[in-house]
């Protein structure tokens, strides 16, 4: 195990032939997977070898990303953890929680480091474990659960850094972003969303008001990192109070960002801000995915996101400079963009005590659900919806909770594979009426796994979009699609409801 943990501290993090060792799958988000055994010309007969059943009726399903290595899965849902064998889905051992307080929607998985895996508890506690045998190490308090904190994502492991976000939506509650001594549990650095009166980003909070404590900035979702750069990515959501700025004028820094930090420091390096004073609940911690590619003739690092607001964004990721920014779905919420690349929102289309029908609605044109950029095709793909949403300004002058309501007006759900270069969509692949919750998984065989609204796991032409293979899983696949190789055979896992299934090839 410590030769497969080495690896992925030295190097890139290419998705390996044998494993699968952190969140993306790698450190670049990509999850694309270098595996061609199964490809457009055979996937056609791929058949289930296991079905692993967890038991846990949670109602959320399998939602996390398995881990892989050397031949064992972790995976999580919100108050356990399971180690199982990846060739033959039997047991090695299963760890429960404590029934905790907190918001149970689902837990995206664990963080690992040597022989230790690290999971994140819906009462917003960080626990190290054995991996060996699912033994406590230590565990550790992220925030007060009875402030409203709760947590749902996969640490980040980079060196001897165990980093991790928190999750909540109350008001007076600041997201920040920690890093923890993987052996002791020790502090290392604490990043806030929100800056304190006096330092950069500040300015963009009213002056001579307590608008910036009222909170917001959570960082839901797992971030990406580049080792060549040592430069930390990861995106930050919403301001609050939610669905209501008249409060908070200005662009509230720095919610609604992608940040780059330091990951041995904290420090903030640069942000880009993709929702300045957002008023619609669109965070944008959605996957800042790297990539090392031409852009316009010259040859760069680059990020690239797709955000809950509906817009593409490419990034230089050394700088944070502006790209390109352009929708990838239809919105009707923004004026343009300013010189920053930023998106410029109407205030025509800010929730008002009579409702304002705006695109998207506030589930997003997409959400927390994996993409996958494949460097064969230079394309992202991304599991959208467009949609109509109804947003209500409740607040009357008062700075609490949600401070308005949304509500759902109309939704159809579709896989978007979207130029790098561009933002054009070069196809799309319909998935059904109402919200798609599935991630998505592209291959060097030329294939892209997914799920539509209709409980089926597809593999898609990654060219063209067209269906090549499909099996029904029971219900929506929520859990992001991985691929392995073990003993010369590919492997390819999905969790759907609560069932992790396995697929192969016949032998």
């Amino acid at each position: 195990m410590k030769r497969a943990l080495l690896v992925l501290a030295l190097c890139s993090l290419c998705a390996g032939q044998s494993s699968w060792p952190t969140f993306n799958g790698d450190y670049s988000g990509k999850r694309f997977s270098a595996l061609t055994q199964i490809n457009k010309s055979n996937v056609r007969d791929l058949q289930m070898q296991w079905a692993f059943q967890t038991n846990v009726l949670s109602g959320q399903g399998l939602k996390s990303t398995p881990l892989l290595v050397d031949g064992i899965l972790y995976f999580t849902e919100p108050d356990d953890i399971w180690a199982v064998d990846a060739r033959s889905g039997r047991q090695h051992w299963h760890y429960h929680y404590r029934q905790s307080e907190g918001l149970h929607i689902g837990q995206r998985g664990l963080g690992m480091w040597h022989d230790h895996l690290y999971f994140e508890t819906p009462d917003a506690h960080l626990l190290s474990l054995d991996a060996r045998t699912g033994e406590v190490q230590w565990d550790v308090v992220l925030a007060d659960v009875k402030l409203g904190y709760w947590a749902t994502m996969a640490p980040l492991i980079i060196r001897n850094h165990v980093i991790v976000g928190v999750s909540g939506d109350f008001t007076d509650l600041h997201g920040f972003i920690n890093s923890y001594d993987p052996e002791t549990g020790k502090l290392e650095w604490h990043w806030s969303s929100l800056p304190k009166p006096g330092e950069p980003g500040s300015e963009t909070w009213p002056a001579h008001s307590d608008a910036i404590e009222h909170g917001g900035g959570m960082t839901w979702l797992t971030g990406t990192y580049d080792p060549q750069l040592n430069l930390l990515y990861w995106g930050t959501a919403n301001p609050n109070p939610v669905l209501s700025g008249a409060s908070r004028p200005g662009a509230n820094l720095y919610t609604c960002s992608i940040v780059a930090l330091n990951p041995d420091s904290g420090k903030l390096v640069w942000y880009f801000q993709a929702s300045p004073h957002d008023t619609h609940d669109w965070d944008a911690v959605q996957t800042p995915v790297l990539v090392d590619a031409p852009f316009q003739g010259k040859e760069r690092k680059l990020l690239v996101q797709a955000s809950r607001n509906g817009y593409f964004f490419v990034l230089d990721r050394t700088s944070g400079k502006n790209l390109l920014s352009v929708p990838f779905d239809s919105i009707n919420w923004s004026k343009g963009v300013d010189e920053k690349g930023q998106p410029v929102g109407d205030p025509a289309k800010y929730p008002n005590p009579a409702g304002t029908l705006v695109m998207p609605d506030a589930i997003g044109a997409t959400n927390w659900m994996a993409p996958s950029f494949s460097p064969q095709t230079g394309l992202l793909y991304v599991d959208t919806q467009t949609s109509y949403g109804l947003y209500y300004d409740l607040s009357e002058g008062k700075p609490e909770g949600f401070a308005g309501r949304d509500l759902f007006v109309w939704s159809n759900s579709s896989l978007k594979a979207i130029e790098y270069q561009t933002g054009k969509i070069r196809w799309q692949h319909d998935l059904g009426p109402g919200e798609n919750w599935a991630s998505v998984l592209s291959t060097a065989g030329g294939l892209v796994f997914t799920a539509d609204n209709h409980g089926n796991i597809l593999a898609l032409n990654d060219a063209t979009g067209a269906t090549l293979w499909h099996a029904y899983g029971g219900g929506p696949a929520k859990g992001p699609p991985i691929t392995y190789e073990l003993d010369g055979r590919q492997y390819v896992l999905v969790g759907s409801q609560e069932v992790l299934y396995c697929f192969a090839l016949p032998r």
